[in-house]
């Protein structure tokens, strides 16, 4: 995910707090097949591992806990966003020169 630097969030607790509040993730998964994602609850357990360790359950039916990775999985949480208009910008006033945006939070593990 690209990241503009004057957004970057670096601090743990505010990751895991962005990953506890959204629950839900899709897990993406890269196969000799091509992509799978599914939208899955995942749990934090903060007190395992390094960074802490992610849990969740694939249902049985669901094809993609058969579809052998070909390398490292994707849990994408989704925080608060909102589109933002080029009114809003003091600069709209000044200069006209601006283009609207989205504001978003999202972790990507």
């Amino acid at each position: 995910m690209y990241v503009p630097p004057a957004f970057r969030d670096d601090e743990v607790e505010s990751i895991r707090a962005t990953i506890c509040s959204a629950g839900l993730a899709n897990l993406v998964t890269a196969t000799a097949d091509g992509p799978i994602a599914t939208p899955l609850p995942l749990f934090l357990d903060e007190t395992e591992g390094e960074h802490g360790v992610l849990y969740g359950h694939l249902a049985k039916a669901n094809p993609q806990w058969r579809s052998a990775p070909t390398g490292e999985a994707l849990a994408i949480f989704m925080g608060p966003e909102a589109y933002v208009r080029p009114s809003w910008f003091a600069t709209k006033q000044e200069t006209g020169k601006v283009v609207p945006t989205w504001n978003y939070t999202a972790v990507h593990a």
